[in-house]
């Protein structure tokens, strides 16, 4: 807007792998031992800060300004919403992050236990005191949250979309050879 660009034409999305972030927290829980109570709420917790941020970074002077000018928010997708723990309930991840201006990417099977037995209720910004100090219970007790969905699911995200998009190409190559070669 500064430079005179429109901010107008621009959407995205901030994606948030959340089943993976229980998974790595989880299984280094289990490394740890004896916190079996802390399991299956870091996914939930790091969704609700980060949804937390999106809150503050979207609101006020800066931004009303922005928003005058025709500029969308970067809402929050939460993507890995299918639970890999079976002793978790199997829409987790999406009756705990209902709120204004979220996606949720979900498998149909997730879908599905949603239109059966979800609840519809705004979630995503409940309980944000005790989010943080889940994070920080889980700090003070060796797992390196910060490390987890910071570096290693963001390392581990770049690798897989790197992945499919060579894979992408691939296809697409062979595609166009097939065309060319007839």
């Amino acid at each position: 807007m500064e430079a005179g660009e429109p901010v107008d034409k621009a959407s995205s999305v901030a994606s948030f792998f959340v089943s993976r972030v229980d998974g790595k927290v989880d299984k280094k829980l289990d490394e740890i031992g004896g916190h079996d109570e802390l399991k299956g709420k870091a996914a939930v917790a790091n969704a609700r800060i980060a949804y937390e941020s999106f809150q503050r970074i979207f609101s006020g002077e800066r931004w009303e300004k922005l928003a005058e000018a025709g500029a969308a928010v970067q809402r929050p997708l939460w993507a890995s919403t299918s639970v890999k723990n079976e002793s978790y309930s199997d829409t987790l991840y999406v009756d705990e992050l209902i709120g204004p201006d979220t996606v949720n990417t979900m498998p149909d099977k997730t879908v599905e236990a949603a239109r059966d037995h979800g609840t519809a209720a705004r979630t995503v910004d409940k309980d944000v005191d005790q989010a943080h100090a889940l994070m920080d219970e889980l700090r003070e007790i060796g797992v390196d949250v910060d490390e987890i969905v910071g570096v290693t699911l963001v390392e581990e995200g770049v690798a897989a979309f790197a992945k499919s998009f060579d894979s992408m190409i691939e296809t697409i190559e062979k595609k166009a050879n097939a065309v060319t070669a007839n």
